[in-house]
């Protein structure tokens, strides 16, 4: 009889990986990085304020180069303006991601921008009220377990 081999846990990129770079693609990009990366491409202040919709291509014409592709970019109301005036740094800045010039206009949609929720920063809880409940935990022979009861337990009396 033959053994199973070692499950292995795979990262959900792996597995959720080709469904994803397919739903881009119905959005014009041949891969996700532009929008994962969208704040290292274009900067920490222009990703505050806008995000990249899709790529629209242009038909290419029998016997014509390709066209460059227009970047779809959400951006906030007010920053609409000034982002309109750093297009010719956006473009640079995409086309050198890239490596080739794959975009050659901007186009603005002024909307709220999908912002992900900032996470809560959780503080340890305070090292006295961890060292009067490692003392009630004495009886617990294990250190470790006595030291994960005694900081859950300061967590919850903290709360």
């Amino acid at each position: 009889m033959n053994k199973p081999g070692p499950l292995t846990a795979k990262p959900l990129s792996t597995l959720l990986g080709a469904t994803i770079n397919d739903a881009f693609a119905k959005q014009g990009f041949a891969s996700r990085e532009l929008v994962t990366r969208w704040a290292e491409i274009a900067g920490p202040e222009i990703a505050a304020h806008s995000e990249p919709l899709k790529l629209q291509w242009l038909r290419p014409v029998e016997g014509q180069p390709q066209e460059p592709a227009t970047l779809i970019l959400r951006v906030e109301g007010p920053m609409a303006l000034e982002i309109q005036h750093m297009s010719s740094v956006i473009l640079d800045r995409v086309n050198r991601f890239f490596g080739w010039s794959a975009v050659g206009k901007l186009a603005l949609r002024q909307a709220p921008l999908s912002r992900r929720p900032v996470r809560k920063t959780v503080k340890p809880p305070d090292p006295a009220a961890v060292a009067r409940e490692a003392e009630q935990l004495e009886a617990i022979a294990d250190e470790d377990l006595r030291t994960a009861l005694a900081r859950l337990g300061a967590s919850i009396k903290r709360n």
